[in-house]
């Protein structure tokens, strides 16, 4: 292992807070990565970082290292970034992170590898917000405002949530024409992230309406396949149920009063120059979601 190879594992490993999420943003096995810093500790003949259980703890020495080699790392990067943009073709790996229940995006992928044969793509999906830089990833999309002024955000669609159910539950149960009729429906409901269940539903003038049923569910992807069974009145995303709406397997329920918005953007960490792979995910997506129905109301 050279020295620079030593440099940015190290690096890395402070900007991740632990050797596993560094292993994870360098694509390496923990036990590379833990065997990198105990070889550069060994050249150096100095401790840079005190292990716990619980967390590592930078010594003086590995403070004074980290000042000095991120500047140095960075500059490789760079470096690196600049001889692949001679020839700027798309190549190497994407990290994409994404929501759960994020809707039919598989055409995305699949289009996007096709277009671009050396590229790789690794798409997870997490329910917080992943720290793009320490956890290694290149693009993630997020709905609602962006709170982290160091990330670049562009809008792919507004994100809708509507109440919907299927029309033979709806023509056997009737059509509620005010909130107060929801009273006498099965609605049905759902467990947040932390494991709350939710009563309430949003309402398009703000606020909420209470609701109640008998099914209750964790999963979207459960309460979308159930309110297609029919058992009763959902809220769910439009991205998830589109193709449903379009066909008549779905219709929106009391759509000038219950629901929600937010805005659905692709973001990435601020750079000087962006990886060609990642511009090209980039323009790709923005591509693929201009005309996508996701962005229709359906009601």
């Amino acid at each position: 292992m050279n020295a620079a190879d030593g440099f940015e594992t190290f690096v890395v490993i402070v900007e991740s807070g632990s050797i596993s999420a560094a292993a994870r943003a360098l694509g390496m096995p923990r036990a590379t990565v833990s065997r990198h810093l105990a070889q550069l500790e060994s050249q150096l003949e100095v401790r840079l970082i005190h292990r716990s259980t619980r967390k590592l703890v930078l010594s003086k020495a590995g403070e004074a290292l980290y000042k000095r080699a991120r500047s140095i790392v960075e500059q490789a990067r760079e470096a690196r970034a600049a001889v692949r943009r001679i020839d700027d073709i798309p190549r190497g790996r994407v990290r994409v992170s994404l929501p759960p229940s994020n809707g039919d995006v598989a055409g995305l992928f699949v289009s996007f590898l096709d277009r671009w044969p050396e590229v790789e793509l690794e798409v997870s999906t997490a329910s917080r917000h992943v720290d793009l830089k320490a956890e290694g990833i290149d693009v993630a999309l997020r709905v609602g405002p962006i709170s982290d002024t160091s990330l670049v955000a562009r809008k792919l669609f507004a994100a809708r949530i509507r109440a919907v159910a299927t029309p033979q539950y709806l023509d056997r149960r009737g059509r509620p024409t005010s909130l107060d009729q929801l009273a006498g429906q099965e609605c049905i409901r759902r467990f947040d992230g932390q494991g709350q269940l939710s009563s309430h539903w949003p309402l398009m003038a703000g606020g909420t309406v209470e609701v109640s049923g008998r099914l209750c569910l964790s999963d979207m992807n459960d309460v979308v396949h159930c309110a297609l069974a029919g058992f009763g009145i959902a809220m769910i995303p439009l991205s998830m149920g589109w193709k449903s709406l379009e066909a008549g397997r779905l219709e929106v329920v009391l759509c000038d009063q219950l629901g929600t918005e937010s805005v659905a953007n692709l973001v990435y960490a601020e750079r000087r120059w962006l990886e060609p792979a990642v511009r090209a995910f980039v323009d790709h997506t923005l591509e693929f979601f201009e005309n996508h129905p996701f962005s229709r109301d359906y009601s």
